[in-house]
């Protein structure tokens, strides 16, 4: 159980207001339906309204129309302009993140020329090798590979079985999920009448500060020069990011999404799962791309909302997929014209 706050405390931190009793203590965060009186919970839309007030919180989190609607209610409230957002700022506090004593496990291996911070935790089984570093606090657990050359900051955590190349670079408070790659090869080969012969890749991956990179995702290094990764960006599971992209900052990309090499996406783009990227596209700041789309090689995509294979502004893509839900009854009506026109050409006949 995490240590319990006052709703005084936490709105302290979060800011809004609150009704009732600032004095109710809590101590986890918790959905509306499952909530007990040492949770706080939280609603946003209005259709969860009355599930809200039904809930057993001891706190909720809500907008101001929700006292708009019913003044006379009973719970303690913490009113704020972004329930969600706060919601999650309370869940850092009631919830921290897991802290580990320094330790260097007697199973990992360390090259002697390696720089690990006294405050590091490193865990069984890590490998980490010539002339890498590892900085203050951050969090190395089992099974992780680091390799020659390679970086990583302060307050780091790098979860089981996550590799990084050499040379590779990872900012302060960067987040590896088990599995991530980071500083694979590049997919980049040269035909002759033989076959196919390796391009060269040997550029590197640069990850800044405060990205957090999902399961199985693979950032490949660049043929020449760097792959980066921009500051506050978070890349979601089975993620593939090719050689020689730049991902800009608060970018958001969401699961099994394929980018080719050289792809830019720049700040504050939104991209759905499953979009496929072909390769030198430019992504412009503030683009929204929907689940599954497919963008062609050598596409500038502006900002707005884009869907669909290719990708067109979303409003065009309900209108021709209003079309296409359509075309089994034309189908249809289209046999029976042609079916009238034929008889009516016998007659004509």
């Amino acid at each position: 159980m995490s240590e319990g706050r006052t709703v005084f405390e936490l709105a302290q931190r979060v800011g809004g207001r609150i009704i009732g009793d600032d004095t109710v203590e809590v101590r986890s965060v918790a959905a509306l339906e499952t909530a007990t009186v040492a949770d706080i919970s939280y609603v946003a839309d209005r259709k969860l309204f009355e599930a809200a007030r039904e809930s057993q919180a001891g706190c909720l989190i809500v907008p101001e129309e929700f006292v708009a609607e019913d003044s006379s209610n009973a719970k303690t409230l913490l009113v704020v302009a972004k329930p969600k957002l706060a919601f999650a700022l309370v869940g850092a506090i009631l919830h921290p993140p897991q802290k580990r004593e320094p330790l260097i496990h007697e199973t990992a291996v360390i090259a002697k020329t390696a720089d690990v911070a006294l405050t590091a935790y490193i865990g069984p089984h890590v490998s980490i090798g010539d002339y890498a570093r590892v900085g203050v606090n951050s969090r190395i657990e089992a099974g992780v590979v680091i390799g020659a050359n390679a970086s990583v900051g302060d307050d780091c955590v790098l979860h089981p079985t996550a590799v990084l190349y050499d040379g590779v670079t990872l900012g302060d408070r960067v987040i590896l999920h088990a599995g991530a790659c980071i500083g694979a090869d590049g997919f980049g080969y040269v035909r002759d009448d033989m076959g196919y012969h390796k391009f060269p890749q040997i550029g590197t991956v640069v990850i800044a500060d405060d990205v957090e990179i999902g399961a199985h995702t693979c950032v490949d290094r660049a043929a020449l020069g760097e792959t980066r990764i921009g500051r506050g960006t978070k890349l979601d599971n089975q993620v593939h990011v090719g050689h020689n992209c730049s991902i800009g900052e608060r970018v958001v990309i969401a699961a099994q999404t394929g980018i080719s090499g050289s792809v830019t996406i720049e700040d504050d783009c939104v991209i759905g799962g499953q979009v496929g990227f072909g390769d030198h596209i430019l992504v412009k700041s503030g683009a929204v791309i929907g689940s599954k789309a497919g963008v062609l090689p050598g596409k500038i995509v502006r900002p707005g909302t884009w869907w669909g294979i290719p990708i067109q502004p979303l409003e065009e893509y309900k209108r021709l997929n209003a079309h296409f839900t359509r075309l089994p009854s034309m189908h249809d009506e289209l046999k029976e014209l042609r079916k009238r026109l034929e008889e009516l050409e016998k007659r004509l006949d």
